[in-house]
């Protein structure tokens, strides 16, 4: 198949474009700057320039494609103070790409996100999150707009990802982090640290969206999950261990001036489950779990900055 993916440079596009071209698959890329297009040359991909507000260009593009996998989103103004801003473009551009594939049958694999799903207990791909009007809860809306596309002839599936999508080269939670910590001088966590966070290694993550585009059934919604919740608390361990720093338990508020806007976050529960996604599509995770990476010394090479 021939595959429009957006974000196709980023941390997870970057491992989903050679997944898809190993597997006999040709990719096209969007692109924005000229080292988004040379990383998407040397990996083997078309480019296609533009950015997620181009509108026609990734109408052309889709109409062009046999499916389409939307990675790109605007985090750099989502974390910045903008996040409606950039849920807003995301939702244009879920639009545009929808109406591109109406009555094809061809695949539109969307990324999305597990927190706000449940409380008390490891979220399922049946549980649907509550849209309630604010920001946040707009990236909720378009991945149920997307699921809805099964009824308009596309082959439509939402891929929702841990919040720690780790690896080498990582730069998102864990290397924040790592940051904090160093600049604090103690790696911290919130009360007892037993809430969980659900992880996956960016490559089990490209194998599943390229499981996704294949073969997900119309209107699935996929756990990109390998580990149900790893404890914080573990996690926070492994860093001072690293860093030969003390670990210690934070009060709210105290933790509020620790991690800063990270901290609302940091204390959440969020476990889930990917048994639905596991059976429905034959995904079995294989590389190393985030406890592993960190053993690995991935995140302490050189100091990380933080967001």
């Amino acid at each position: 198949m021939r595959i429009f993916i957006t974000g196709a440079s980023g941390w997870i596009g970057s491992a989903v474009v050679p997944e898809l071209i190993e597997a006999g698959h040709q990719v096209a890329g969007l692109a924005r700057s000229d080292a988004s297009a040379a990383v998407l040359t040397a990996a083997g991909a078309e480019v296609v320039r533009g950015t997620v507000d181009d509108l026609d260009v990734l109408r052309d593009a889709a109409a062009a494609s046999d499916g389409v996998i939307h990675l790109a989103f605007k985090h750099d103004i989502a974390f910045t103070g903008d996040f409606q801003g950039a849920a807003e473009a995301d939702r244009r551009a879920v639009d545009v790409l929808g109406e591109a594939l109406a009555g094809s049958d061809r695949p539109f694999v969307l990324a999305s996100g597990l927190a706000g799903l449940t409380l008390g207990r490891a979220a399922t791909e049946r549980d649907m999150p509550t849209v309630d009007g604010s920001p946040i809860s707009i990236r909720s809306t378009t991945a149920q707009q997307v699921l809805s596309f099964a009824s308009r002839g596309i082959r439509s599936s939402v891929v929702r990802l841990s919040p720690t999508c780790h690896g080498e080269g990582d730069n998102g939670f864990m290397a924040m982090l790592v940051s904090l910590a160093r600049e604090k001088g103690v790696s911290g966590y919130i009360g007892d640290g037993a809430n969980r966070w659900p992880a996956v290694h960016r490559l089990d993550a490209a194998h599943l969206f390229r499981l996704a585009v294949e073969k997900a059934p119309a209107g699935s919604v996929l756990h990109g999950v390998a580990e149900e919740g790893v404890a914080i608390r573990d996690v926070a361990e492994a860093i001072g261990r690293h860093l030969d720093m003390p670990v210690v338990s934070l009060t709210p508020e105290a933790a509020a001036e620790h991690f800063g806007w990270l901290a609302g976050f940091f204390g959440l529960d969020l476990p889930a489950s990917n048994t639905l996604t596991r059976e429905l599509l034959g995904w079995h995770p294989t590389h190393p779990d985030l406890l592993a990476d960190l053993d690995k010394g991935h995140y302490f090479n050189a100091p990380a900055t933080s967001a």
